[in-house]
């Protein structure tokens, strides 16, 4: 019981002081996730210039023709042993690596790593309509928790350490630090931690710093800004409602196509991958420009301008392989992809309305920048996130105003529409039917923040009226910068930060019915 006790008071001693701690531990996070991540973006790169070189090489050949699709063919039942390998590798591996981060279960982040890694790039090289971006996530992630066991750090640490990465590893993948950072609250905790903010920061400035010694400094899309006249922004808002409508569309489209893979149990695993590899390589052969995450369509977008029936061909066409991909369940992410859709509808919005109105073509990459943003928020369900990524892919302050009007609208008429968000739908379909362990073992406590928002529940009641389960304990509460020491009688009010201690044995359960009982 004396050490139990003394292990508490050191945890609440060691709250009072870890800001270096925290800097520390965001640094080791930003390298390891920073390595890692840029390791993927290179390979896939390397793979999707070595799948054009080869479709160009085929081409017009039947003999070479035959030969690569039997080999895309044989690469899709090795991708399938990969998956069944390590089956938490495969799709984005958001979902599964915000359930460890949540305690619904332990992924063994080595093998995930090497999943991932060979997996991903023999899938873009097979030309399959997914990105590095979702994978990327899951890699800083398990970099992360790598990099906490190898330095023996303790839980709390840890589950703070892998929701840090996933935010490196989204810095890493789209030069994107400040969206990264913003992914982990948004996407990953649902709420703020400041101990996660200020390790999440550095870890995602670190990570970005190492992928830039690699991939330079430029960003991702470049393109010469305009400012759409404000007279027009009412076409913003009616820009926002449609693709409220197109985000809820997207998530329900791509569920549905996965569910349809699933539901043939009894066509093996092997034949199943290997059948979606060989239409990969046929689509190849027609449109090879949908293929992949979908970079050339970035640069067909942004130089050649195509005309509006292109557009909307390769909207559709993006949108159906994407589905098709994603459903197939091999690695790779989302996030990108979604990104070139958005931006090809906006595209779309973009000439209609430049027709109607009789505006340059130079105001027709406002649409596109717009775009991507409102598609993010309506299906991703995270609109800074979504702002703040677009913006520092163009790296154009001037944008900010139209992006946050396109994507708060598509935000709302999504929500107004009721579909679930698109990681959340994931993530109740990976955890579904999971029987959350009980460690018996360990029984080390993890703190864990939880914030009292506007309308709650317990605003006005004193700590002993509540219930916080026998696993649990406050040990610390802020209020307005200053920490109160927490009593029985102590009244707890909105905007109040509480510090719990959890038993790892039950640290899900409590974790769930805590924030049931906060949140109302």
């Amino acid at each position: 019981m004396k050490n139990k006790e003394k292990t508490t008071i050191r945890k609440i001693e060691f709250k009072r002081t870890e800001s270096i701690y925290l800097i520390v531990r965001g640094v080791e996070v930003g390298v390891a996730a920073g390595l890692i991540c840029s390791l993927y973006r290179f390979l896939l790169q390397l793979a999707e210039d070595k799948l054009i070189d080869i479709l160009g090489y085929i081409k017009g050949n039947p003999l070479r023709i035959a030969l690569w699709l039997i080999g895309v063919t044989a690469i899709g039942y090795i991708v399938s042993l990969i998956v069944k390998w390590e089956p938490d590798a495969g799709g984005s591996g958001i979902p599964q690596t915000a359930g460890e981060i949540r305690g619904y279960f332990t992924l063994n982040w080595w093998k995930v790593i090497i999943a991932k890694l060979v997996g991903g790039t023999l899938t873009v090289f097979s030309g399959l309509s997914l990105g590095r971006e979702g994978p990327s996530v899951q890699l800083g992630g398990m970099a992360a928790k790598g990099a906490a066991i190898v330095t023996k750090a303790d839980r709390t640490s840890q589950l703070r350490m892998m929701a840090c990465g996933t935010g490196a590893g989204m810095s890493a993948a789209f030069n994107a630090p400040i969206a990264g950072t913003m992914f982990v609250f948004e996407e990953i905790q649902h709420g703020l931690d400041r101990s996660v903010m200020c390790m999440g920061i550095v870890s995602a400035i670190v990570a970005d710093f190492i992928s830039k010694i690699f991939f330079g400094q430029d960003t991702i899309f470049h393109y010469d800004p305009q400012r759409i006249p404000l007279r027009f922004y009412w076409v913003l808002i009616i820009m926002g409602v449609i693709f409220g409508i197109a985000g809820t569309c997207y998530n329900h489209i791509m569920v549905k196509s996965q569910a349809l893979f699933k539901k043939a149990e009894r066509i093996p695993s092997g034949v199943k991958m290997s059948f979606a590899f060989l239409v990969s390589g046929i689509v190849g052969l027609f449109v090879p420009q949908v293929l992949c995450g979908g970079h050339r369509m970035t640069a067909l977008l942004m130089q050649e301008n195509p005309e509006l029936k292109m557009l909307i061909f390769l909207f559709l066409a993006k949108f159906i392989f994407g589905a098709f991909s994603f459903g197939s369940g091999a690695p790779g992410g989302t996030l990108y992809p979604l990104c070139i859709l958005g931006a090809y509808l906006g595209a779309i919005c973009g000439d209609i309305t430049l027709g109607v109105f009789s505006l340059g073509p130079e105001f027709r990459q406002d649409f596109v920048i717009a775009g991507m943003a409102g598609l993010f928020a309506s299906t991703v369900r995270a609109p800074l996130t979504g702002i703040i990524l677009v913006f520092e892919l163009t790296g154009d302050m001037n944008s900010l105003l139209p992006l946050a009007t396109v994507s708060l609208i598509s935000y709302a008429v999504a929500n107004v529409i009721g579909t679930a968000p698109f990681y959340s739908i994931l993530f109740e379909k990976t955890v579904k039917n999971t029987e959350v362990p009980i460690n018996t073992k360990d029984s080390e406590k993890v703190l864990q923040t939880f914030n009292i928002p506007i309308g709650s529940p317990v605003n006005g009641k004193k700590i002993s009226e509540i219930d916080w389960g026998k696993h649990c304990l406050i040990v610390s509460i802020d209020r307005n910068e200053v920490p109160i020491t927490p009593k029985g009688d102590t009244v707890l009010k909105e905007g109040d930060t509480l510090v719990l201690t959890i038993s790892q044995r039950r640290y899900q359960q409590d974790v769930s019915r805590i924030n049931k009982t906060i949140n109302g």
